[in-house]
């Protein structure tokens, strides 16, 4: 449904506010960009962009979590990071580089987000250089912190890894199921509930 014809406009105008990339827009300019949002409401483990697709999207979050996940054709998958209200998704890079989105986008709780289609997104951004320039050092940010996950797993044992977790994301730690947590920390959900009994997290 288009933000403008949402019976919870108001509510969703307000948490678009506080999205970091799009905070400081001017009253028109977010009135520009809201006339092209469709708010999409997200069971648990719905997709919202699917690995190898050319389609691609934007995303605000309102409400919920997301993840960025990786999987192979076993079906053996990755979480790369997790997303939730105020943050943004994308598929920025890969449309820059030409290539298929190389991860999905997938609903890890009951979520909300605002979405466009990302050639809109690039055409807003392009018209409003400011836009721009916070929405790309948040795209740098993101995929700082992904390269920084990823050494992680190699270099910490498994309560380092939970530990820099908690130290970093203490917010999610109580609202992230366990299965997903342990799944993105690379080790099993019996040993991460073994860390909590042992008092080691």
């Amino acid at each position: 449904m288009l933000l403008e014809s949402h019976p919870e406009k108001s509510v969703i105008r307000l948490q678009l506010k506080q999205n970091v990339v799009i905070k400081e827009l001017t009253e028109a300019e977010m009135g520009e960009l809201e006339a092209r949002l469709e708010i999409v409401d997200c069971q648990k483990r719905d997709t919202l962009l699917r690995q190898g697709v050319r389609e691609m999207g934007q995303y605000f979050i309102l409400e919920g979590v997301l993840k960025r996940v990786v999987s192979n054709k076993a079906a053996k998958e990755m979480i790369l990071r997790f997303t939730q209200e105020g943050e943004i998704e994308t598929s920025y890079a890969a449309s820059r580089l030409g290539t298929p989105t190389p991860y999905s986008i997938v609903a890890v709780t009951k979520a909300r987000v605002a979405r466009l289609p990302l050639r809109e997104w690039v055409a807003f951004v392009e018209r409003h250089p400011h836009v721009k320039a916070a929405f790309e050092y948040e795209v740098m940010q993101l995929m700082s912190e992904i390269m920084a996950h990823t050494i992680t797993l190699h270099l910490l044992d498994a309560p380092g890894r939970v530990h820099r977790f908690m130290r970093k994301h203490a917010e999610l730690f109580e609202r992230l199921p366990k299965k997903e947590l342990a799944s993105y920390l690379n080790i099993s959900a019996e040993t991460l509930s073994r860390l909590k009994h042992q008092g080691k997290i």
